[in-house]
């Protein structure tokens, strides 16, 4: 019912969204369920259940109908009365002269007005009240029950059942007098039994006065006057005494009942015995009686329609009836007409008549000879019943057909083992081909499960300090060294400030290998964290 978007659909898809509607309806089919998992009940109009194609909604859903947009400044909850927040010890500060609390001042204190203040004798100090502050909407504001606790509706329950107890013991007072005055002349052998006495003593409260109790099927109803109409009374046909059909089993996961339409469509008693039953459920009146044939006929008219005829159920009833019963006609004739045609051509097995002997032993009285070879002499050999489909028929040069062999779930020709249907057949070479490739498959994947498994060793590469291999032979000598390292903070120098440079530089393009080492122990790495705490 509750569509998300309108989009196109065909005839058939249209016939089976209100075949659903109507089961949905019917109790047949569970209901069509929104976003958050709640039922949508299929009685909802659908131009009240499908949403504004604006919303973009692409689940059915009935949010559009509720009030979505809510302002979240406005709140629903109310005053926390008669609620204490903190009770001091001793007067404070800027609190109540009067009471102690510093909630209020001493002008609007609500306590009696003490002789002597807690702010004199620092005695009694009231406990602080919760201060709240709401704000609230047009509705809340208006509210009158806003506020309200259920819970102080107890006191006048509690009022009720005691004027109720109250009554019932006058009563029984009133009885027990009566049957004193009744039973004041008689001696204390004659009295009754004490259960003659109980019975006495019982008060039928569920009678009512007989005046009261005619009326009880009549509903009264106004027409025609300037109320609403006259007064006049109708029959209510269901009797009183009846249980109701929610009362029949009172199971939540039971029946469903519908309250709007008084309807119960299930047996909300499946496992009672079916004589003992006097309600089965709604579906019963609609799968039997004239109710199914009704059924059958709106099918009839369906499909009749959809295959060209001019008829429809509600324009035209007596038309689409009319047809009904011809096609009826016309299927019981047909179906008598190939009853009759099977009969004639393989028989009645049920029939009292005796069968053939050639189709009861499989014997006939015709003659044929035959030679040694099995080839026939004389008479006419059995003509073997040939299938409509071509039997033992190789093509591409098999010589098996194809379904002859099986393998790990694939059928396949038996002569070559392809599992190819219109493969050429290649014979033994074929299947010989076949088992040497999967085998180095095998063989493959064995050496490469086991190349994963061995790590590779890499060779480390000792490397100079300027990149290139270390040869053997390499020795750095440290007087050089220690120049060179000397020479590289000259120019760091020179480099920050320049200043320092002398008018006429030399240059001098040879580096070696000391020079190196020392351009690599000087360097700044400005990826190192530690870097500001090497130089």
């Amino acid at each position: 019912m509750a569509t998300a978007s309108v989009s196109f659909k065909s005839r058939e898809d249209h016939r089976k969204q209100l075949e659903l509607e109507e089961a949905r309806k019917a109790g047949l089919a569970p209901a069509e369920v929104d976003e958050d998992g709640k039922e949508i009940n299929p009685h909802i109009p659908q131009y009240m259940s499908s949403a504004p194609w604006y919303l973009n909604s692409e689940k059915p859903s009935l949010k559009h109908q509720r009030k979505w947009k809510s302002d979240p400044n406005y709140t629903k909850s109310w005053y926390d009365r008669g609620a204490k927040i903190f009770h001091a010890n001793k007067y404070r500060k800027g609190a109540c002269e009067n009471c102690g609390a510093m909630t209020h001042d001493k002008k609007s204190c609500m306590e009696r007005p003490r002789t002597v203040g807690a702010k004199w004798t620092n005695m009694q100090i009231a406990p602080d009240e919760k201060v709240e502050s709401f704000e609230l909407d047009y509705d809340g504001k208006r509210d009158r029950w806003n506020g309200y606790d259920p819970s102080t509706y107890t006191h006048v329950i509690a009022e009720y059942e005691a004027r109720e107890e109250a009554r019932k013991k006058y009563l029984k007072g009133q009885q027990l007098k009566k049957l004193e005055e009744k039973n004041g002349n008689q001696d204390d052998n004659d009295v009754g039994s004490d259960e003659d006495t109980e019975d006495g003593l019982k008060i039928d409260e569920a009678k009512v006065d007989e005046s009261n109790q005619m009326d009880f099927a009549k509903v009264e109803k106004r027409v025609r006057t300037t109320g609403g109409g006259s007064t006049g009374t109708v029959r209510n046909l269901r009797i009183r005494e009846d249980t109701a059909k929610y009362l029949l089993n009172l199971d939540v996961n039971s029946a469903y009942y519908d309250p709007k339409t008084r309807s119960m469509r299930e047996d909300p008693l499946p496992d009672m015995d079916p004589n003992e039953k006097f309600y089965v459920g709604d579906n019963q009146n609609r799968l039997s009686g004239q109710a199914l044939e009704f059924k059958q006929l709106n099918l009839h008219a369906w499909e009749a329609f959809e295959k060209g005829q001019d008829i429809h159920m509600q324009a035209a009833p007596s038309q689409a009836e009319l047809l009904y019963k011809s096609f009826k006609i016309k299927k019981e004739k047909l179906k008598s007409e190939t009853k009759d045609k099977i009969m004639e051509k393989y028989g009645n097995a049920a029939s009292e008549e005796p069968l053939p002997r050639e189709l009861l032993l499989g014997q006939s009285e015709r003659e044929i000879e035959y030679d040694r070879t099995g080839r026939i002499i004389k008479g006419q050999d059995t003509s073997v019943p040939k299938s409509k489909y071509e039997e033992d028929v190789y093509i591409n040069n098999h010589t098996s057909v194809w379904g002859s062999w099986w393998k790990d779930h694939q059928w396949g020709y038996k002569c070559c083992k392809q599992t190819i249907k219109n493969s050429y057949c290649t014979g033994l070479a074929g299947i010989e081909a076949a088992e040497a490739s999967a085998d180095l498959m095998k063989a493959n994947m064995a050496r490469k499960e086991a190349a994963e498994e061995e790590p590779v060793h890499h060779e480390e590469k000792r490397l100079a300090t300027w990149g290139t291999d270390v040869p053997d032979d390499l020795v750095l000598d440290k007087k050089k060294l220690a120049e060179s390292l000397k020479k590289e903070d000259e120019r760091r120098r020179e480099e920050m400030d320049e200043r320092k440079r002398k008018y006429n530089v030399k240059w001098n393009d040879e580096v070696t290998e000391e020079d190196m080492e020392a351009y690599r122990m000087k360097k700044i790495h400005h990826d190192d964290p530690m870097k500001d705490f090497l130089h």
